[in-house]
């Protein structure tokens, strides 16, 4: 049997009251702990739950896709002036539907497969993303295949260990997405594409390959890839939207229309994370509880 250890009383005594305290709120262990001997990248570090009173319905990182209050909070006046909307609504699964749905984009063209990117601005933020697609821009390989799996840190990049239903906080945020451009020999695909990758979340990258109850950016991007599927042509358009000099954009405009007609919409796709609080000049965030 091991010996067993004994605790001194005045250490006991400090034990205690250190508990009681936490307990109720007035000190936070974590404040207490040396943390001089972790070692927590540029890029990837976990962050203390906070707890915020702003009367915003964060959710918790588990949820599907973040509430409309959540939602609201990346949606402000000089957002909506450049989504140069006369008409927004929440859709219930994440997004908002954008001069219901219309675009002006001009889908008429008869022009080869193309990608536009806007330069960076003095922040480094990419801008502006147009395409013209058909099935033969797509591309059906994966990055490692085609060589294009490198990756760079896009401005804002302060990645979270945040649990729940995706466990990091942001992705490398793609406007023109792989599977859709690929295959168009002028355009860089990858990761690295500085011009192309902006600090999104996973929520807003990932959601939802199809489920129309949950509408992040990858949901629009399959409308399109099986428009492109079905042989038919589309004008495609990405917008990351900024206020002032925030690193993090406060969301994607997107829009879309085939020739056909059969395939339109216009959608602000919010960069928000169900459960967590974003400072959207720096990317520094914290779990909200």
């Amino acid at each position: 049997m091991g010996r067993k250890k004994n605790i001194p009383i005045g250490a006991a005594v400090v034990i205690v009251g250190l508990l009681f305290l936490q307990q109720t709120g007035l000190i936070n262990i974590d404040d207490l702990t040396d943390h001089s001997n972790q070692q927590i990248s540029s890029s990837s570090s976990v962050k203390r739950t906070v707890n915020v009173k702003d009367g915003v319905d964060y959710g918790t990182v588990s949820d599907t896709h973040p509430s409309e209050s959540l939602a609201k909070t990346v949606l402000t006046d000089d957002v909506v002036r450049q989504l140069n909307a006369n008409k927004v609504s929440f859709n219930s699964a994440g997004a908002y539907i954008v001069n219901d749905n219309q675009t002006n984009l001009n889908a008429a063209v008869n022009v080869a497969p193309y990608v536009q990117l806007a330069q960076q601005d003095s922040l480094g933020r990419p801008g502006r993303a147009d395409a013209f697609l058909n099935r033969s821009s797509r591309e059906y390989q994966s990055r490692a295949d085609t060589g294009n799996a490198k990756t760079i840190d896009p401005v804002g990049w302060h990645q979270s260990m945040i649990g729940g239903r995706y466990n990091t906080l942001y992705n490398r945020g793609h406007l023109i997405g792989y599977a859709l451009a690929g295959s168009i020999r002028s355009f860089d695909p990858s990761e690295a594409n500085a011009q192309n990758i902006a600090t999104q979340t996973a929520w807003a990258n990932q959601a939802s390959n199809g489920n129309s109850e949950n509408t992040g950016q990858n949901y629009y991007e399959t409308l399109v890839r099986k428009a492109l599927d079905s042989n038919r042509t589309v004008r495609y358009r990405v917008t990351p939207i900024y206020v002032g000099n925030d690193l993090v954009p406060s969301g994607n405009h997107m829009e879309a229309k085939s020739k056909d007609g059969k395939l339109q919409f216009n959608v602000f796709i919010p960069n928000v994370e169900p459960g967590v609080k974003i400072d959207y000049a720096t990317g520094e965030s914290a779990v909200v509880k």
